[in-house]
């Protein structure tokens, strides 16, 4: 997302605070609640260049937003308890439910302890890739391979110098739209050429930041612990034909329950955005027999939602958006009524 986009943002959830808009409007656009959708919970400050650090949250921000959770009426309930809320003809406070994408190490280092603190319970969606350590983060090898380059170049025609923070930020931007708009695989295949380019090995982040299954049986011990699934190899399921978006869903969920034990009811389509999961992954979904299917559309929880608990929004608390204005914007639901032109659902 660009930088302009971003600043835009900030001034919105300043003008909608500083109005008074989060307050007045949040009974309507609130609705039944809200699926917050985390990544990283970490402490270090960003790099110069960090065009992931929307993915990354301090654990004194999260601490915050649970506060926050609670001053503003939510209950932090569990994702099994969101189908029973949804269809309630009586629906009572507000509810917040707590998602993790990819199953990263951090979360159980810097996110766990503040969670447990605060007594809220929070799923964890556990890419198998990621958890046998062979997973291609590509957006995050991107990254790294664009900080050591000092010329961005792919296959397509697109040459962009690379020298310094602002051009980096450039450069990855451009390549990031121009890969996101083609096929998966030539997206991987440029990505590990990059890599290469750049001294990295296509692959070897996964290890360094990802959960082992080791870890995760340990982690799927605690009782306030969802573990979910976020398929096999990270897929933009929408690229990809039925066939292989089945397998993606199904052999994730039996891989991880066959590791952990756990029974695994609920799946977050990654990416998540309407270019990576539509109405036909929705019913797969719904076939296979998962609970809940949850993407990255954004917005609140309506009564509507009962009869779609395959395609269920969420809201990202984005770590280039870290303040108390952000925040009350977001928990009161008032953006996500101009973002979606006023439509509650957004599943088609």
């Amino acid at each position: 997302m660009s930088a302009s986009r971003h600043r835009l943002f900030r001034a919105g959830f300043a003008a909608i605070t500083a109005l008074g808009a989060d307050r007045w409007l949040s009974p309507l656009a609130r609705g039944r609640g809200v699926i917050l959708t985390f990544h990283h919970v970490r402490p270090e400050p960003p790099e110069p260049f960090a065009p992931n650090a929307l993915l990354s949250i301090t654990p004194a921000f999260l601490d915050r937003t649970l506060t926050a959770l609670r001053q503003s009426g939510f209950a932090i309930v569990g994702l099994d308890d969101v189908p029973d809320r949804l269809a309630d003809p009586a629906p009572g406070s507000p509810f917040a439910v707590l998602t993790f994408d990819d199953g990263y190490r951090d979360n159980v280092v810097h996110a766990r302890p503040v969670l447990t603190r605060h007594g809220a319970p929070w799923t964890l969606f556990v890419t198998g890739d990621f958890a046998d350590q062979r997973g291609r983060l590509w957006w995050i090898e991107l990254e790294r391979a664009v900080a050591r380059l000092d010329r961005v170049t792919l296959a397509g025609g697109l040459d962009c110098p690379a020298r310094d923070a602002a051009e980096k930020s450039v450069a990855f931007e451009a390549a990031y739209r121009a890969l996101r708009a083609g096929p998966e695989e030539v997206l991987l295949d440029e990505i590990a050429g990059l890599c290469r380019r750049a001294g990295l090995v296509p692959g070897a982040v996964a290890e360094e930041l990802c959960l082992t299954w080791d870890e995760l049986r340990a982690l799927g011990r605690d009782p306030a612990v969802t573990l979910g699934a976020h398929t096999l190899s990270h897929p933009m399921l929408a690229k990809h034909d039925a066939a292989t978006a089945r397998r993606e869903m199904a052999e994730s969920r039996a891989r991880i329950e066959t590791e952990t034990g756990r029974c695994v009811r609920h799946l977050s389509y990654p990416v998540g955005d309407p270019t990576s999961a539509g109405p036909r992954d929705f019913a797969l979904a719904r076939d296979l027999g998962f609970a809940t299917a949850v993407t990255t559309r954004p917005g609140h929880l309506f009564a509507g939602h009962a009869a779609h608990p395959h395609a269920l929004p969420r809201v990202s608390v984005n770590g280039l958006h870290q303040t108390d204005a952000a925040l009350a914007s977001l928990l009161s639901g008032v953006p996500f009524v101009a973002w979606n032109r006023g439509r509650r659902l957004n599943v088609g």
